[in-house]
C-alpha cells in the first residue's frame, strides 16, 4: 500500500469515537486488575482468566451470529500474531515494573504513537503531514504531564528496555494488525486473537504453579469486569477505529487512555485529580480535534 484514501467526514468521526471507546475500556485493566490482585490472585492468574473467558465471549458470540468461517492458514496468524503479539506487549510492560515505576512505564510506554508514524512513514504507508506533526506533539506532551516525566531520575536500563521494547512492539503490531484485517468480520479477528493470548497466558501461569479458580467473590467481580468491560468490547472497538481512521490516527487519539485511567481511578479508587491530569487530557483532546479537522478538510472535494 502506498497511500491511504482519506475517510468520509462521518467515517473519521465515528472512528474516533470508536477508538476513545476502546481507550475508556483499555483505561479500566490497571484498576480492575488492581482489584483482583488486591484480593491475593497472583497477576499471571487474572491474565488467563482475562483472556480464557474473552476467548470464550467472543467465539460464542461469532457462533451465534454466524460469521462466515476463515481459511485456518489465516485462523493461525492471528492467533500467533494477534494474540501472541498482545501477549508479548503485555508481559514486556508488566515485567517492566520490577525495576521502574508505574509512572515511568506509561510515559515509556505511550511513545508508541511515534513508533507507528515511524513504521508508517518509512513504509510509505502514510504521509508525515505538519497536523499529524502537531497531534503527536500535543498527545505526547499531554501524557507526559498526566504521568510526568523520568527526567533527571537513574533508571535501571532494564525497565527502561522492556518499557520502550513494549511501545515498539505496540508500534508494529498496530499498522500489522491493520493490515491483517483485510474484509474478515472484526469479531472473528478479535475471537482468534484471544485465543492466542489465552494460550500463552495460560501456559505462564501452569508454569509459574499460580493458576487457580478459588478465590473470593470480588475478585471474580473485578475478573468479569476486566474481561468484558477492558477485553471483548476495547478489541473489537479498537479494530473499528482502527479500519476507519489507519495506523497513525488511531494510536495518537489511543493516548486519551491515561486520562480516562486517571478518571476513573478518581471515581472508583477515590483517587484525587489533579490539575496537570485535566490539562493533560485537554492537550489530548486538541491533538483529536487537529486530527478530524484535518482530515475533514482532506475530504472535501477538490
Amino acid at each position: 500500500m502506498t497511500g491511504t484514501k482519506p475517510a468520509a467526514p462521518s467515517s473519521a468521526l465515528s472512528g474516533t469515537g470508536y477508538t476513545i471507546l476502546a481507550a475508556a475500556g483499555f483505561g479500566a485493566v490497571s484498576t480492575l486488575t488492581a482489584l483482583a490482585t488486591r484480593e491475593g490472585v497472583s497477576l499471571f492468574t487474572v491474565l488467563a482468566w482475562r483472556y480464557v473467558l474473552g476467548a470464550i465471549i467472543m467465539v460464542t458470540w461469532v457462533r451465534v451470529r454466524g460469521a462466515p468461517r476463515m481459511p485456518g492458514r489465516e485462523a493461525l496468524k492471528f492467533i500467533a500474531v494477534g494474540g501472541g503479539g498482545q501477549a508479548l506487549l503485555v508481559g514486556m510492560a508488566l515485567s517492566s515494573t520490577r525495576w521502574i515505576g508505574v509512572a515511568t512505564l506509561a510515559f515509556l510506554f505511550y511513545t508508541y504513537p511515534a513508533w507507528v508514524t515511524l513504521v508508517q512513514t518509512v513504509r510509505g504507508a502514510e504521509r508525515l503531514t505538519a497536523p499529524r506533526l502537531l497531534a503527536l506533539a500535543l498527545s505526547f506532551s499531554g501524557t507526559a504531564l498526566m504521568v510526568g516525566t523520568p527526567a533527571g531520575d537513574h533508571l535501571p536500563w532494564q525497565g527502561v528496555a522492556l518499557a520502550i521494547g513494549a511501545a515498539m512492539v505496540y508500534g508494529v503490531y498496530i499498522p500489522v494488525m491493520r493490515g491483517m484485517q483485510k474484509d474478515y468480520w472484526v469479531t472473528v479477528t478479535s475471537a482468534y486473537g484471544k485465543i492466542g493470548s489465552a494460550i500463552c497466558f495460560l501456559m505462564l501461569a501452569v508454569a509459574t504453579r499460580s493458576f487457580t479458580g478459588s478465590f473470593s467473590g470480588t475478585a471474580w467481580a473485578a475478573i468479569v469486569g476486566l474481561t468484558v468491560w477492558s477485553t471483548v468490547l476495547p478489541s473489537v472497538f479498537f479494530m473499528m477505529g482502527l479500519m476507519r481512521l489507519g495506523p497513525v490516527r488511531t494510536a495518537i487519539v489511543s493516548t486519551v487512555e491515561p486520562f480516562l485511567t486517571a478518571l476513573l481511578g478518581a471515581v472508583v479508587l477515590s483517587q484525587g485529580l489533579p490539575g496537570k491530569t485535566m490539562l493533560g487530557g485537554l492537550l489530548i483532546a486538541s491533538a483529536v480535534v487537529v486530527l478530524h479537522v484535518a482530515r475533514s478538510r482532506q475530504a472535501e472535494p477538490g
